[in-house]
């Protein structure tokens, strides 16, 4: 049965649908001066009552506490040098904060809502915020709406819960209007809009970037730090209370010493360290393509183990060609070509309809009948379909779908499970052709086997980060042999399962399945859930608005390149590139900020423990203050926060993937601890009885040391092999370098501390560095015993 379809006309799919005119560029450029931009400006906090926030907190508390009894007790110097702390530590987080929202501001305007519109007679893409009252535009599945529109033709399913809160999808069709943030669940539509910006009945454009913080495993491991050393230092506190009682000392003062020990255990400036530490590798992370909405997400994509794919766009280029035609007689290539034509819709801009329309373009075979009703694709019915006028008067009615769809509808009979099952063998996405006069009279005319090469560098990608101990996954709604083939080709071994068993509760998706077919975004979220049961950290790809939960669900929620605006708005890093490349970039620099998070937080604890124990140890063995508070807050600014330079350091990334274990870092310090407090003690007694050295210049000694084993414990665990195999950042060793300095100069000429000679400090600075050379061989004992 032919199709009387005259090849007069080339390929325009306007002719098929019912005639917009749409706004010719300048009249659009007019009316943007008349009504602005469609967008609403949001009120930002004000800089100062973030900055007063800063000063509100646990870890502020303590430091004004402490400034208080300070001025009470008449120690205004005390009271001023931990005032000025208190303010170092808030300005410090106050712009690297400022730093990420300017990023995040940044990334806003990358992640632009985009329109498709009919200018000058010509559908095109543009941002949403330069749409305009009387544009006409079209919606598909997936999108955000970027205005209120009235719907000219075409029937959607709305989800308008950020408008009413109500989940239940909403039906649109004809003069029915479609109002800006909603999300489009299923169908397109054409519309022309009604208001933009302020003027909309959801007042504003949705929120592509979600700034609300949220709980991360990073604050979950600040809080593991932070108990483990307060629970060590107030056990060290209530025993130099209780022998303070037995001496009969005075509480004025005791007290501030107790206090500034606890203080002194509070990990400050950790913090503000790793959001420096993430806000600089989330701009470093820019220039390769990858935008952080997250912060956190760093961090946690360090620890990724397990990477589920997309197949199409990510594995492969997402340029979907004609490979193969098979016609069933008495139809030809170019009937079932010019059948396909029919059923698809440019102004869809969906990836098998425009291979189709450009195929047909270059075969150069046009069409000329009237579209009097079209019906874009449905996932559940599996296929599009268009009731046309032909030039005798007749109508005929066209689809494309899934083969075994059609074939069912069509009941011919034909065994096309062969056919297609040999097109799937090379990896083809297959879809079935058929006509016919009504319902009753559909007959099968074809298959057309579309092909998206895989990119050339996906292969090498999957070896890469199977290098780097993460298990790739390829999740992709074709059927399995189509999946295996393309699995095949990109290095993806292993079976292929369905869907159904993401969705039974019995079944595991941590077993030998490495590729899932058949799937629909929506079960996305159930691979997610199943991998994490299984005590996987999981990144997920997605391009879709059903990919939304999935993306949120996972810990790692990448949106790829082509991603719907719901999507991005989803994900925490978002690919500015095709193809997943950027996420081994994202992976490589993740892991080598976790190691500069895990130097600079070893480093930290070791010096706690160091602390902690000398000044109560020393303080019971010699009922006298090994250091005095001020000296304690000193350290504060000389250690914790002159070692941030950490947060540059040239470090190489980790062969696996990395998780904190507070546990093992807390044995690992206390291990490396034990020989610094041997020299900690080695250096007080010298002090006392081979130099007999008042109290007071013993206090500055013990400053000074304490301060340079400080900078040498950071040489020291930067590096699991010896410290001298890779050389550091010029910032840290400047740094370094600033701190002995400045430390030697106020300990030689008396500034805040009581003088020593500067002999003192020469000798002080030689016994650290032999101290690290010897300390080194059993630093990389440590290591190996706790498998870091």
């Amino acid at each position: 049965m032919h199709m009387n379809l005259s090849t007069a006309h080339p390929v325009n799919v306007d002719s098929n649908k019912p005639a917009f005119n749409g706004l010719s560029a300048s009249e659009a450029a007019e009316r943007l001066k008349q009504y602005g931009p469609n967008a609403v400006r949001e009120q930002k906090t004000s800089s100062l009552l973030l900055l007063v926030k800063k000063f509100w907190g646990p870890i502020p508390w303590m430091l004004e506490l402490t400034i208080l009894l300070e001025i009470y007790l008449g120690k205004t110097t005390e009271a001023i040098i931990i005032g000025s702390l208190l303010v170092f530590n808030a300005m410090l987080s106050f712009f690297q904060e400022r730093h990420a929202q300017n990023a995040l501001e940044l990334l806003r305007k990358k992640l632009t809502i985009q329109s498709r519109v009919l200018r000058d007679g010509t559908w095109q893409v543009i941002p949403a915020e330069n749409l305009v009252p009387g544009d006409v535009i079209h919606l598909r599945m997936g999108d955000l709406i970027p205005a209120d529109v009235k719907l000219l033709d075409g029937q959607i399913q709305m989800d308008q819960s950020s408008l009413t809160g109500e989940s239940t999808p909403v039906d649109g069709g004809k003069d029915q209007m479609a109002y800006a943030g909603s999300i489009i669940k299923r169908g397109e539509a054409t519309g022309e809009v009604m208001a933009t910006g302020a003027q909309t009945r959801f007042g504003k454009t949705a929120e592509l970037v979600r700034t609300a913080k949220t709980a991360s495993h990073l604050e979950e491991v600040v809080f593991a730090i932070v108990k483990y050393l307060v629970v060590a230092d107030v056990a060290l506190a209530l025993i130099v209370a209780v022998y303070s009682i037995i001496l009969q000392l005075p509480w004025h003062t005791i007290l501030p010493f107790i206090l500034i020990l606890l203080v002194a255990s509070v990990p400050v400036a950790l913090p503000a360290m790793f959001t420096l530490t993430t806000a600089l590798g989330a701009t470093e992370l820019s220039h390769k393509g990858v935008l952080v909405s997250r912060l956190s997400a760093i961090e946690e994509a360090a620890a990724m183990d397990v990477l589920a794919s997309d197949k199409t766009g990510t594995l492969t280029e997402n340029r979907l060609t004609l490979a193969a035609i098979k016609p069933y007689p008495p139809f030809t290539e170019e009937d079932v070509l010019r059948m396909a034509v029919l059923a698809s819709d440019e102004a869809t801009q969906d990836p098998l309809d425009m291979a189709i329309l450009d195929a047909a373009r270059q075969r150069g075979i046009a069409v000329s009948a009237e579209t009097i009703q079209f019906t874009p694709f449905d996932p559940e019915k599996k296929r599009s379909e268009a009731l046309i006028k032909q030039s005798d008067g007749t109508t005929q009615k066209v689809m494309k779908g899934a083969p075994l769809t059609l074939a069912k509808l069509s009941g011919t009979g034909e065994k096309i499970e062969e056919e297609v099952r040999e097109f799937a063998q090379k990896g083809y996405r297959v879809l079935a052709v058929a006509a016919g006069n009504d319902d009753e009279s559909l007959r099968l005319s074809g298959l057309i086997g579309l092909y998206d090469p895989p990119r050339k560098d996906s292969k090498e990608l999957i070896q890469s980060l199977s290098d780097l101990g993460i298990r790739v996954l390829m999740v992709t709604g074709d059927d399995a042999q189509t999946a295996q083939a393309v699995a095949h080709q990109v290095g993806i071994a292993g079976n292929a399962c369905s869907a159904e068993t993401l969705k039974s509760p019995t079944e595991s998706a941590d077993g030998s399945c490495t590729i899932y077919a058949g799937v629909f975004p929506e079960d996305k979220i159930h691979l997610v859930q199943k991998l994490q049961k299984a005590g996987h950290i999981v990144g997920m790809t997605g391009d879709g608005v059903n990919d939304a939960p999935a993306l949120k669900q996972a810990e790692v929620g990448i949106a790829v390149a082509s991603a719907t605006d719901v999507a991005k708005a989803a994900a925490s890093l978002v690919l500015t590139t095709p193809g997943l490349r950027n996420i081994l970039s994202a992976v490589e620099t993740s892991r080598e900020i976790y190691q500069r998070m895990l130097t600079y937080t070893l480093n930290k604890i070791i010096k706690t423990f160091q602390i902690a124990l000398f000044l109560s140890l020393g303080f019971l063995f010699s009922r006298e203050f090994v250091i005095t508070p001020l000296q304690i807050v000193l350290l504060l600014f000389a250690n914790d926060f002159m070692t941030m330079s950490i947060a540059t350091d040239r470090v190489t990334a980790s062969p696996k993937p990395d998780r904190w274990n507070i546990f093992s870092l807390m044995k690992i310090a206390l291990f490396l601890a034990l020989p610094v407090l041997i020299l900690s003690f080695g250096f007080f007694y010298a002090a006392k009885s081979l130099f007999n050295l008042p109290l007071e210049q013993v206090q500055t000694l013990m400053f000074v040391m304490l301060v340079f084993t400080g900078q040498a414990n950071v040489y020291l665990v930067r590096e699991r092999r010896h410290f001298w195999n890779s050389i550091p950042s010029r910032w840290m060793l400047l740094g370094t370098l600033v701190d002995v300095i400045l430390v030697g100069m106020l300990a030689s000429l008396g500034i805040l501390l009581p003088p020593i000679s500067f002999s003192f400090i020469v000798i002080t600075l030689i016994v650290v560095a032999l101290y690290l050379l010897l300390v080194d061989r059993l630093k990389i004992t440590a290591f190996r015993w706790a498998r870091f």
